[in-house]
Protein backbone atom coordinates (compact mmCIF):
# COMPACT_ATOMS: atom_id res chain seq x y z
CA UNK A 1 0.00 0.00 0.00
CA UNK A 2 1.83 3.62 -1.30
CA UNK A 3 1.11 6.36 1.27
CA UNK A 4 0.31 9.46 -0.69
CA UNK A 5 1.78 12.51 1.38
CA UNK A 6 -0.22 15.81 0.88
CA UNK A 7 1.69 19.54 0.89
CA UNK A 8 0.76 20.07 4.06
CA UNK A 9 1.22 16.68 5.69
CA UNK A 10 4.91 16.72 6.89
CA UNK A 11 4.70 13.07 8.69
CA UNK A 12 7.66 10.80 7.76
CA UNK A 13 6.11 7.96 6.08
CA UNK A 14 6.68 6.24 9.28
CA UNK A 15 4.59 8.64 11.08
CA UNK A 16 1.81 8.19 7.95
CA UNK A 17 1.87 4.46 9.04
CA UNK A 18 1.71 5.03 12.51
CA UNK A 19 -0.79 7.76 12.61
CA UNK A 20 -2.98 5.00 10.35
CA UNK A 21 -2.67 2.49 13.54
CA UNK A 22 -6.29 1.63 14.72
CA UNK A 23 -7.66 3.44 17.95
CA UNK A 24 -5.25 4.12 20.92
CA UNK A 25 -2.43 2.26 18.97
CA UNK A 26 -2.57 6.12 16.64
CA UNK A 27 -1.92 7.98 19.96
CA UNK A 28 1.74 7.19 19.77
CA UNK A 29 2.10 9.43 16.55
CA UNK A 30 -0.47 12.13 18.08
CA UNK A 31 2.04 13.73 20.13
CA UNK A 32 5.90 14.20 20.22
CA UNK A 33 7.20 13.07 23.46
CA UNK A 34 4.86 9.75 23.09
CA UNK A 35 6.71 9.36 19.25
CA UNK A 36 10.33 10.27 21.36
CA UNK A 37 9.39 7.73 23.46
CA UNK A 38 9.00 5.45 20.46
CA UNK A 39 12.45 6.35 19.35
CA UNK A 40 14.28 6.44 22.79
CA UNK A 41 12.76 3.00 23.63
CA UNK A 42 14.52 1.62 19.94
CA UNK A 43 17.68 3.82 20.57
CA UNK A 44 17.66 2.62 24.10
CA UNK A 45 17.84 -0.95 22.98
CA UNK A 46 21.33 -0.01 20.76
CA UNK A 47 22.50 1.83 24.14
CA UNK A 48 22.11 -1.21 26.55
CA UNK A 49 22.79 -3.69 24.26
CA UNK A 50 26.07 -2.63 23.92
CA UNK A 51 26.64 -1.23 27.30
CA UNK A 52 25.25 -4.93 28.49
CA UNK A 53 28.30 -6.47 26.52
CA UNK A 54 30.80 -4.19 27.59
CA UNK A 55 29.70 -4.72 31.45
CA UNK A 56 30.11 -8.35 30.62
CA UNK A 57 33.61 -8.14 28.99
CA UNK A 58 35.01 -6.26 32.42
CA UNK A 59 34.71 -2.76 30.95
CA UNK A 60 34.01 0.11 33.40
CA UNK A 61 30.36 0.89 33.61
CA UNK A 62 31.32 4.49 33.47
CA UNK A 63 33.07 3.98 29.60
CA UNK A 64 30.57 1.43 29.21
CA UNK A 65 27.88 3.53 29.32
CA UNK A 66 29.55 6.38 26.98
CA UNK A 67 29.92 3.91 24.43
CA UNK A 68 26.60 2.59 24.81
CA UNK A 69 25.01 6.08 25.06
CA UNK A 70 26.98 6.95 21.84
CA UNK A 71 25.21 4.24 19.48
CA UNK A 72 22.43 5.49 20.91
CA UNK A 73 22.72 8.67 19.75
CA UNK A 74 23.07 7.95 16.14
CA UNK A 75 20.33 5.72 16.06
CA UNK A 76 17.97 8.67 17.81
CA UNK A 77 19.56 11.51 15.45
CA UNK A 78 17.78 8.74 12.35
CA UNK A 79 14.71 8.62 14.38
CA UNK A 80 13.77 12.28 15.41
CA UNK A 81 15.15 13.80 12.28
CA UNK A 82 11.96 11.76 9.98
CA UNK A 83 9.69 10.54 12.85
CA UNK A 84 9.46 12.41 16.01
CA UNK A 85 9.97 15.97 14.90
CA UNK A 86 8.86 16.06 11.26
CA UNK A 87 9.04 19.36 9.60
CA UNK A 88 11.26 20.42 11.58
CA UNK A 89 14.88 19.29 9.55
CA UNK A 90 16.14 22.44 8.36
CA UNK A 91 18.40 22.54 4.87
CA UNK A 92 21.90 23.30 4.04
CA UNK A 93 23.91 25.46 6.88
CA UNK A 94 21.11 25.96 9.39
CA UNK A 95 20.89 21.36 8.91
CA UNK A 96 24.64 21.64 10.11
CA UNK A 97 23.51 24.00 13.53
CA UNK A 98 20.76 21.45 14.30
CA UNK A 99 22.96 18.76 14.32
CA UNK A 100 25.66 20.55 16.06
CA UNK A 101 22.52 20.56 18.77
CA UNK A 102 21.44 17.60 18.17
CA UNK A 103 24.82 16.00 18.94
CA UNK A 104 24.96 18.97 22.19
CA UNK A 105 22.03 17.66 23.55
CA UNK A 106 23.15 14.09 23.35
CA UNK A 107 26.64 14.84 25.27
CA UNK A 108 24.41 16.95 28.26
CA UNK A 109 22.51 13.51 28.13
CA UNK A 110 25.97 11.57 27.61
CA UNK A 111 27.37 13.46 30.71
CA UNK A 112 24.07 13.06 33.16
CA UNK A 113 24.03 9.37 32.17
CA UNK A 114 27.99 8.67 32.81
CA UNK A 115 27.74 10.87 36.34
CA UNK A 116 25.10 9.03 37.37
CA UNK A 117 25.87 5.96 36.31
CA UNK A 118 29.55 6.15 37.98
CA UNK A 119 28.58 7.96 40.96
CA UNK A 120 25.50 4.65 41.66
CA UNK A 121 27.85 1.91 41.08
CA UNK A 122 30.87 3.70 43.00
CA UNK A 123 28.31 3.87 45.98
CA UNK A 124 27.39 -0.01 45.51
CA UNK A 125 24.10 -0.10 42.85
CA UNK A 126 24.10 -3.05 40.52
CA UNK A 127 24.94 -1.40 36.99
CA UNK A 128 21.97 -1.76 35.67
CA UNK A 129 19.88 -0.11 38.33
CA UNK A 130 22.12 2.81 37.80
CA UNK A 131 22.04 2.89 34.20
CA UNK A 132 18.03 2.87 34.82
CA UNK A 133 18.04 5.53 36.85
CA UNK A 134 20.62 7.68 34.22
CA UNK A 135 17.69 6.80 31.63
CA UNK A 136 15.10 8.13 32.92
CA UNK A 137 17.05 11.66 34.39
CA UNK A 138 18.51 12.08 30.69
CA UNK A 139 15.40 11.02 28.90
CA UNK A 140 12.97 14.05 29.99
CA UNK A 141 15.91 16.67 30.01
CA UNK A 142 17.51 16.04 26.67
CA UNK A 143 13.91 15.26 25.32
CA UNK A 144 12.82 19.02 26.84
CA UNK A 145 16.22 20.57 25.32
CA UNK A 146 15.06 19.44 21.55
CA UNK A 147 11.84 20.15 21.50
CA UNK A 148 12.57 23.50 22.46
CA UNK A 149 15.97 24.51 21.36
CA UNK A 150 16.90 22.07 18.90
CA UNK A 151 13.81 21.36 16.56
CA UNK A 152 11.74 24.27 17.27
Amino acid sequence: MVMERSGQDRRSTVGIWVGNLPGPLALFNRFSITRYLLASIVSLAFDVALFMVLVAFATDPGWSSAAGYSAGIIVHWLISSSFVFPGKTRQGAALQLQRIGFIGTAVLGLGITVSIVSWLTEMGVVPVLAKGAAVFVSFFVVYLTRKFGVFR
